[in-house]
């Protein structure tokens, strides 16, 4: 009887372009917490006007076709809905789903638990019960369907998200009492994409809005994640105004940090309640492995080795001859240089310069060079910057970073100074820096007002305030790794931000790009945009699972480290600054 429901549901819904087979969650009569007023439905179905609630009181899965022979990876990814604990609502989510994990070669299945949420007990009880039992059923289907039980991932949106960190992070702790030898399959999965999870910090685990936008000490991670030893690693997806507070996916993270679980961290800034970022999912799930077996890793100088999009190159000296202050013996001698693009599209301009540890620095290098002719290519003018290293002598007293920062605002006032006479525009300047770089964009972004030398010149009547800034795995930025690498990893709250940025009232936007695996840590990057959101600023950040310092000198095709540039070409484009 059941095969023939089954036949008849599947031949139905093949006319719609795609077939599909229901298996029910639970046994009949076997179902915990079972209450009169719940149903398991899409809402597409509670829609239509003859929906009968008693035909759909029981959770289920949803098996859609096999991929193809020539793309099966030997993977399987659930799909769960959001929808507050109330409905599952989002039918145009799993239709996408399907239709691109499928096509990358998994097998896909929808599942629909219990909603509206359960009386006298958490609002996800049910579903998580719903939810182990599920996965255990996608585990003893494994070999019949033609996939790897440990090839398991997930994919879920705000309440759905909410429920995949329950799978992802608690699977040891039962959610129900066992009820058949199904239950003695593991329920663990093997991966998440999360996106937006709704009710992960304390001010709205109650089921509501983040109550206080998931800022102050007192907000903590819901400790309904319990982060066993089966807790897998996840790619984490936020808006940066989304009213279930991002917060929740930065607190998520950084757990994942501290028990050195890969994961990655991308929050987009301007965004609401919404899943984003379905690209930058699938390049975790490369880089993971999930995918496959990575291509070979490619030199990022080959794929840029040339600057047949520069139309004119313009040097010159960053201070007058004589007025450099804090002159040092043994450093390099500062400048900049005009790349200008053979095709102007845009008046902003973007000066770029190279990290070195504050001992040396390289505006030819892998971190400058392919990214001033990739801006080039998009039609942007672009200025590098040599400033000096070495550090400043121990004798002179000065801090590791000052003169470079001298350097930095004077170079900025040049720009702006000569911008006009160029047809550029002289407000619409961001600078960008990779490592000690990056430190030292952070000082541009956040210092502007914090004057670090005697004016010598009308020039230093002109502001070195930026329209923007990118820091590419920024080093030296929290107190554990304020001149090395970071001792904690950045991961506990005693690991503040560096005194010396002011954040003051001209402190600009940020793109923040960082290697999880870098031991000048991402959370350098990590807590600059948590102190950015607080003072109102919105940033995007991406962090890339399993990646050094240095990501993107070589990666392979396909992955966050190899498309990293195309992350600016689009924050620029968000910014207005590209067409």
């Amino acid at each position: 009887m059941k095969k023939a429901i089954i036949f008849l549901l599947t031949v139905l819904f093949s006319v719609t372009g795609y077939s599909f087979e229901r298996e029910p969650v639970w046994p009949k009569g076997k179902m915990p917490d079972q209450q009169a007023h719940q149903i398991a439905a899409m809402t597409d179905e509670t829609s239509l006007p003859d929906f009968d609630p008693d035909k759909h009181r029981m959770p289920y899965l949803e098996w859609f076709d096999a991929p193809s022979p020539e793309v099966r990876n030997g993977g399987c990814m659930i799909l769960i809905s959001g929808g507050s604990y109330k409905n599952c609502c989002d039918v145009g989510l799993i239709k996408l789903w399907r239709e691109t994990f499928t096509a990358l070669g998994f097998q896909c299945v929808n599942f629909v638990y219990r909603t509206s949420r359960p009386i006298g007990l958490p609002i996800y009880q049910s579903a998580w019960e719903d939810g182990q039992r599920a996965v255990r059923l996608v585990r003893k289907e494994a070999k019949k369907r033609g996939y790897d039980p440990e090839k398991i991932g997930v994919i879920g949106m705000s309440a759905g998200s909410h429920l995949t960190l329950l799978l992802a992070t608690s699977s040891q702790t039962p959610a129900y009492q066992r009820i058949d030898k199904i239950d003695d399959i593991p329920c663990h999965i093997n991966w998440a994409i999360v996106n937006a999870p709704a009710y992960a910090t304390t001010d709205g685990e109650d089921g509501n809005r983040s109550s206080m936008m998931g800022y102050g000490p007192e907000v903590k991670l819901s400790s309904v994640f319990k982060f066993d030893e089966k807790t897998c690693p996840m790619s984490l997806h936020h808006g940066g105004m989304d009213p279930y507070s991002p917060g929740g996916s930065t607190q998520v993270y950084r757990q994942l940090r501290r028990m050195g679980i890969p994961a990655e961290l991308h929050l987009y800034p301007g965004k609401g309640h919404g899943a984003f970022g379905l690209e930058r999912g699938i390049e975790f799930m490369r880089q993971m492995g999930f995918l496959g077996e990575l291509e070979p890793e490619v030199k990022l100088v080959d794929r840029y080795p040339s600057d047949e999009a520069r139309d004119s190159l313009v040097k010159e000296p960053v201070w007058p001859e004589g007025k450099m202050p804090n002159p040092q013996e043994g450093q390099c001698t500062p400048y900049i240089e005009w790349h200008f693009p053979k095709v102007l599209k845009t008046t902003a301009i973007q000066i770029i310069y190279s990290g070195g540890s504050y001992t040396s620095n390289n505006p030819d290098g892998f971190e400058v060079a392919p990214a001033r002719r990739y801006l080039n290519d998009l039609g942007m003018t672009v200025v590098t910057m040599k400033y000096r290293t070495p550090r400043p002598s121990a004798e002179s007293g000065l801090m590791k970073h000052v003169t470079a920062w001298e350097d930095l605002q004077r170079a900025i006032r040049l720009v702006r100074s000569k911008a006009a006479d160029y047809g550029l525009d002289p407000e619409r300047i961001g600078i960008m820096g990779s490592s000690a770089g990056g430190h030292l964009t952070l000082m541009g972004v956040t210092s502007s007002r914090h004057q670090s030398y005697n004016p010598i010149d009308k020039i230093d009547k002109l502001s070195c305030k930026v329209a923007w800034g990118i820091g590419i795995y920024p080093a030296y930025a929290l107190t554990d790794g304020a001149d090395q690498h970071n001792i904690h990893g950045g991961n506990e709250d005693e690991d503040v931000l560096v005194p010396e940025f002011s954040f003051d009232l001209d402190t600009a936007p940020m793109l923040l790009i960082h290697g999880d695996a870098d031991y000048w840590a991402s959370m350098n990057s990590v807590k600059v945009w948590e102190k950015m959101r607080a003072m109102g600023i919105q940033c995007e950040l991406h962090t890339l699972a399993l990646r050094p310092h240095c990501f993107q000198r070589a990666a392979s095709p396909g992955t966050g480290s190899y498309t990293w540039l195309d992350r600016i070409g689009e924050y620029l484009r968000g910014l207005s600054v590209l067409e």
